[in-house]
């Protein structure tokens, strides 16, 4: 199974990027709007994601979890056999935070190309958060 780890500072209070990350059902608004382009609810706790790109995965959110500012989803469709994925808000001293996000796949030949999205994501994240 791949693991995909990634971490950025972001020069943003913890507290408005988890109110942006923990509002599942808009990422496209508040979150990474220039990554996402559309995020639809199925359910009280299926979206749709549709990326910048065209692509569109339809997520079972697992949790979120306001004590320790995570949030926990699964990929239910092809091509994943397997995916699971969380990112976390952590703060740190200079009033910023740690914006993590871990990604465990199968098929492994996946890797490269959720890889280059998370580290999509992240770089749209960071930019709207900081408001740059």
């Amino acid at each position: 199974m791949a693991s995909i780890r990634r971490e950025i500072h972001i020069q943003a209070s913890p507290e408005k990027v988890w109110e942006a990350l923990r509002d599942v059902a808009a990422l496209h608004t508040r979150l990474c709007p220039g990554f996402v382009v559309d995020t639809r609810m199925e359910a009280e706790d299926v979206r749709v994601v549709t990326f910048a790109d065209g692509r569109q995965a339809r997520e079972l959110i697992v949790s979120v979890d306001d004590a320790t500012r995570r949030v926990c989803w699964a990929i239910v469709d092809e091509p994943f056999v397997h995916y699971n994925g969380a990112a976390q808000v952590a703060p740190l001293e200079d009033g910023g935070c740690r914006f993590s996000w871990l990604s465990d796949l199968l098929p492994n030949e996946l890797a490269p190309t959720v890889a280059a999205m998370i580290e999509a994501g992240m770089a749209d994240i960071k930019r709207t958060q900081e408001g740059l």
